[in-house]
């Protein structure tokens, strides 16, 4: 059964050229399923995928639901679950395909959550309060993804080759989805974050000099998608922010911000990386509202 798995993950990074996230995400729900069926029993022998049936996999589905997965999370699954059985009769090892009828839950669309400028000022200002070398780092990798709207696998893939600090024209580039590459300028707070953690604290995290990485944990290896989800969060919680903080929260943020100060919507679709327009149209109806709020907490008699 790992064996079917592996090859699958393979399809999917060989021959789909599907991220490293979704691989990780699809190889945990696959694992997910392996372990339940396991746990069945059919014709009284340990069950493999040709004897599977949509029951069963129905049944996989409500034993979800009662563990209380987001909807969200249900539908990857499927999904996963979905595509799995397609590839394996593809392949030839199963004749007849059990999830192919199976229905995913109905996801609404919900507009992602921005933070306001200020709790954004207050978030970056909690390692600013520290001069560790850990803390150089946490106000680089905050103010470089709020400044650039980067994603947060982008921001952690960072080489020190990708910097360019040189005024008045300093960027850094990165490699997104697709593996395309843009270029985005540096404004002046995460420049001079960048400048005070390459001086005074990535020389004292590195162990190997050879390391190509720009960001760094305290072993002197490269810093995770998982290692700055938790840095985040505890800055967060230091800042007093009660809404739910994700690395993806600050590039909201990013496009919000920019929106509501007057950039045009092209640009920031160049900046975030998206290929299409209509995926960065979702940040007008969010900067529209940011900034009604924005005026009624000023003009509280205007409400």
């Amino acid at each position: 059964m790992e064996e079917e798995i592996g090859h699958f993950l393979n399809f999917l990074s060989v021959e789909k050229g599907a991220s490293s996230n979704t691989i990780a995400a699809y190889k945990n729900d696959l694992e997910q399923l392996r372990s339940y069926v396991l746990g069945l029993s059919i014709n009284g022998d340990r069950p493999f995928w040709s004897q599977i049936d949509r029951g069963a996999l129905l049944d996989f589905i409500l034993e979800l639901r009662r563990r209380r997965y987001a909807d969200a999370t249900v539908a990857r699954k499927v999904a996963a679950v979905k595509s799995f059985f397609s590839f394996l009769q593809a392949e030839g090892i199963l004749r007849k395909n059990p999830a192919e009828s199976l229905n995913s839950p109905r996801v609404g669309k919900s507009l992602p959550k921005a933070l306001s400028v200020r709790e954004i000022d207050e978030l970056l200002e909690q390692p600013a309060r520290r001069s560790t070398p850990e803390a150089r780092r946490d106000r680089a990798m905050l103010e470089t993804l709020y400044g650039t709207g980067m994603r947060v696998t982008e921001l952690v893939s960072l080489d020190m080759k990708d910097l360019h600090l040189g005024r008045p024209a300093a960027y850094v580039r990165c490699t997104g989805k697709g593996s395309k590459e843009r270029t985005l300028p540096l404004q002046e707070q995460p420049l001079q974050a960048l400048e005070a953690y390459l001086e005074d604290g990535r020389p004292h995290l590195i162990r190997d000099r050879r390391v190509t990485a720009l960001f760094v944990n305290r072993r002197g290896d490269r810093l995770t998608r998982q290692g700055f989800w938790l840095i985040l969060k505890g800055y967060a919680k230091q800042a007093s922010i009660t809404t739910t903080v994700t690395p993806h929260t600050l590039r909201h943020s990013f496009a919000t911000h920019m929106l509501t100060g007057g950039a045009p919507l092209r640009n920031v679709q160049e900046l975030l990386g998206h290929a299409n327009m209509s995926t960065t149209q979702v940040y007008t109806k969010i900067a529209t509202d940011y900034a009604r709020q924005v005026y009624e907490s000023a003009h509280p008699r205007a409400r």
